[in-house]
């Protein structure tokens, strides 16, 4: 059995932080791997680590005095690895990041950095090896992930290792400089560490106990999620979930590794479980998520279903304006295209104008300041009375659907309402479906 751990920021800002992971680590010998992120912020209105290196590649890039934020990240440092009575001394360490600031080093070696020295006080701690990401994961020429020649690579390393920490976020291009993710930080290092070493098991530890059924900003008592699945997910991130990237997720789920969302404060809650498949309830939800600041082009035009190109005429100008759609919902003479409103920001207009020329709809308006909300769930599938119980909830709240969808999944159901309702529809939903 192996086990492939990842840190956040949060689990590991401190001594004591990086104390309680290290004996979550050692409570279990299947944890093996360990992928560990950048110190996160120890109280409200602390300087991130990553921003002080940053602070301090832009104050050298100009040429001006990088001293002050130097010495905060070498201080903080130092003060965790002295806590930790590791003995380990990263003077030769910042040494080198000294010189190459100096030199002009990118701002990805700058950012890299807090993963690197953390990982190298959590490997002293751990008594584990130290695995370099530089050495091991692989970026492309125009700064994409490499996931195939990235887990090769790994996997090689690892065999050498039964045991060893590896700092997330960075790794570097065929040229050898440093280039750090784009999204999903440290998550997607920990997902590649777990693909590569054939794990049983990816855990994810961060301050929550798993996947929320709602944004507690909205639903302050939403539950936790036990169990979801690699599809439901993808449903819940793109609807804006605050949930691991896909981008994250992709190196486990072609190998059906299951992960675990833990909370290293209470390392004993269940967590939430991500699967390939798993059996529910009918009619039971998963989850539900949203977004604000939508906008739709409503059109009309007589026998439109009979017109052979119709879609593809509208569809061509957003393509040409380099503006991508996120729903299409249709009728016989009608069409909806919704898209992000910041998309269309100061080109409305202009946009309309040559939808009208191309489709040369009989009516045609646009609509701001919508918002579209998912409900997720593997057990609504030929669920009777799934969308009874979610048109019912918004019903007795007094909220208008302005639009509706359904994908071929079956996984969700899609209803676009106005921004300003946007929350009590989220808590009507919610309520409706997770009764107290």
């Amino acid at each position: 059995m192996i086990t492939v751990c990842k840190f956040g920021g949060t689990s590991l800002a401190d001594a004591d932080s990086i104390r309680r992971a290290a004996s979550i680590v050692r409570s279990d010998p299947d944890r093996r791997y360990v992928v560990v992120s950048a110190p996160g912020k120890r109280f409200p209105g602390d300087d991130k680590v990553t921003d002080l290196l940053l602070q301090c590649q832009r104050l050298s890039a100009k040429k001006e005095d990088f001293s002050v934020p130097f010495s905060a990240l070498r201080t903080r440092f130092e003060e965790i690895a002295q806590e930790l009575g590791t003995g380990l001394s990263l003077k030769d360490a910042f040494d080198d990041l000294y010189a190459c600031l100096r030199g002009g080093a990118s701002a990805d070696y700058a950012a890299s950095r807090g993963e690197y020295f953390n990982g190298l006080i959590v490997s002293s701690f751990l008594d584990f090896p130290f695995v370099d990401a530089k050495d091991v994961i692989r970026f492309r020429e125009d700064r994409t992930p490499d996931y195939g020649q990235s887990v090769r690579t790994l996997a090689d390393v690892l065999k050498q290792y039964p045991r060893a920490v590896i700092p997330g976020f960075y790794g570097t291009k065929p040229d050898g400089t440093v280039c750090t993710f784009s999204r999903g930080g440290s998550d997607v290092t920990g997902s590649l560490v777990a693909a590569a070493a054939g794990a049983d098991l990816y855990e994810n530890w961060t301050d929550v106990s798993g996947l929320l059924m709602a944004d507690p900003r909205v639903v302050p008592d939403a539950k936790s999620i036990p169990v979801v699945t690699y599809r439901e997910l993808r449903e819940l991130s793109y609807m804006g979930a605050t949930v691991l990237h896909e981008d994250a997720v992709f190196p486990v789920r072609t190998r059906d590794i299951p992960i675990r969302i833990c909370n290293t404060l209470h390392p004993e809650d269940p967590g939430t479980r991500i699967v390939a498949d798993a059996p529910a309830e009918p009619g039971s939800l998963t989850g539900i998520a949203g977004k604000k600041g939508f906008s739709a082009v409503f059109m009309e035009k007589d026998r439109m279903n009979a017109e052979v190109g119709f879609g593809r005429k509208v569809l061509s100008v957003l393509e040409d304006a380099g503006i991508s759609f996120e729903h299409l919902p249709s009728g016989i003479d009608t069409l909806s295209v919704l898209v992000e409103s910041a998309a269309l920001e100061g080109r409305e207009d202009v946009i309309l104008a040559a939808m009208q020329q191309a489709a040369q709809p009989d009516r045609m308006h646009l609509e701001r300041d919508l918002a579209l909300i998912a409900v997720v769930g593997r057990g609504m599938i030929r669920s009777p009375g799934s969308a009874a119980k979610l048109f019912t909830a918004l019903a007795k709240a007094g909220i208008n659907v302005r639009m509706i969808d359904q994908g071929s999944s079956e996984l969700n159901m899609i209803v676009s309402v106005e921004d300003k309702d946007y929350e009590r529809a989220i808590r009507a939903v919610y309520r409706e479906f997770v009764p107290a």
